[in-house]
């Protein structure tokens, strides 16, 4: 079988890489295992132009925003299935200092933030005494939805496999990458975490952390907005559902669900969230999260038809889309990846 691209995952990377690859006319094929605690798989797909507890504005916020709107909008058309919705995050600050820091924030006229006309708006849903602000816009990307029917595609169209990848039977030449009994022209690593332990790029500054969240039924919480207080609760695709995370753990024994999380997001939800609630299920995955949080995209320097899309973190649904297009670009036009991404930034490391 030969093909132009040989993508190795069907997280958000591998997904995007292979729609924008197929818009261009390009022969691909996908490899994935098929895990159900994929990163991509877990994430409540939030599109947040803000982060940290500074409120500080994301990098490339705008840029991002509006390419990721146009291209979940062309993907949902064609599958006939709605995907991005916009909302608005409602910041329930925890301490007086959080609400001191979003009110300097406004008076220097940030472009997301907005203060909630009316303090008491949400008293009846939730508990919170220290007031709240509004960040927006905002979006929700149905990320599950997405996977799901574009593997459907791909499958119809005889362009995935799914198994476990195996680095070690891949022989490449200075044309073409063999790979049992596939010939592509190039291969490209979506594989999330496992690219710490690819033998190409596992010398990258990679800092997967795990995340965890609780799932929720709350049939009476209204879904036109992103609730936050310390974790963000989300509405999800399927009506009256809601997904309630996530943490940072930068030292972990493995990628399961874990009691100290199940009892610390349960019992910040009976304090907060004032209406009845139900949990059905808890999620953990570990993400593929970079030291500088800049994603690796591009070729290696010695064999450049091996190629990574990988590093985005907690933002994957806003990056990917970017990145996997101007990645696309490149391979099928030489179109140059913006140089804060490229993976040529560490190839002193990947020569090693």
């Amino acid at each position: 079988m030969q093909v132009d691209v040989l993508i190795v995952g069907q997280g958000i990377c591998g997904t995007l890489l292979s729609w924008f690859l197929h818009r261009e006319g390009k022969s691909v094929l996908v490899v994935d295992a098929g895990l159900e605690n994929s990163s991509s798989k877990v994430a409540a797909g939030v599109i947040n132009p803000v982060t940290g507890r500074r409120y500080t504005t994301s990098w490339m916020a705008d840029e991002l925003m509006d390419f990721a709107g146009v291209t979940y909008a062309t993907i949902a058309e064609e599958l006939g299935t709605p995907l991005l919705y916009k909302k608005s995050i409602i910041d329930f600050f925890p301490t007086p200092q959080m609400r001191n820091t979003f009110i300097e924030r406004l008076t220097e006229n940030d472009t997301y933030l907005y203060a909630y006309p009316d303090q008491n708006h949400f008293n009846p849903i939730f508990q919170y005494d220290f007031g709240c602000g509004e960040i927006g816009p905002a979006f929700t990307l149905h990320l599950q939805v997405l996977l799901s029917q574009w593997q459907e595609k791909l499958k119809q169209r005889g362009q995935l496999r799914t198994e476990q990848f195996r680095p070690e039977d891949v022989q490449h030449e200075d044309d073409a990458v063999h790979y049992h009994d596939i010939v592509a022209r190039k291969i490209v690593f979506c594989e999330g975490t496992g690219g710490t332990s690819n033998p190409w790029f596992s010398l990258l500054p990679f800092s997967s952390n795990k995340g965890e969240a609780l799932i929720l039924e709350c049939d009476s919480l209204d879904r036109q907005h992103i609730y936050k207080r310390g974790m963000l609760l989300v509405p999800l695709a399927s009506e009256g559902l809601f997904w309630l995370g996530s943490n940072y753990q930068w030292e972990f024994e493995d990628d399961k669900p874990s009691p100290t999380f199940y009892q610390t997001a349960s019992q910040l939800l009976s304090q907060w969230l004032k209406l009845p609630f139900k949990i059905v299920d808890h999620k953990a995955a570990v993400r593929p999260a970079t030291l500088e949080r800049r994603p690796f995209v591009g070729f290696h320097p010695q064999f450049p038809n091996i190629g990574i899309l990988n590093g985005m973190g907690t933002k994957g649904a806003s990056l990917a889309p970017f990145f996997a297009h101007q990645l696309a670009q490149h391979i099928v036009y030489d179109f140059p990846i913006a140089p804060e991404a490229d993976v040529h930034r560490f190839s002193r490391i990947l020569s090693k």
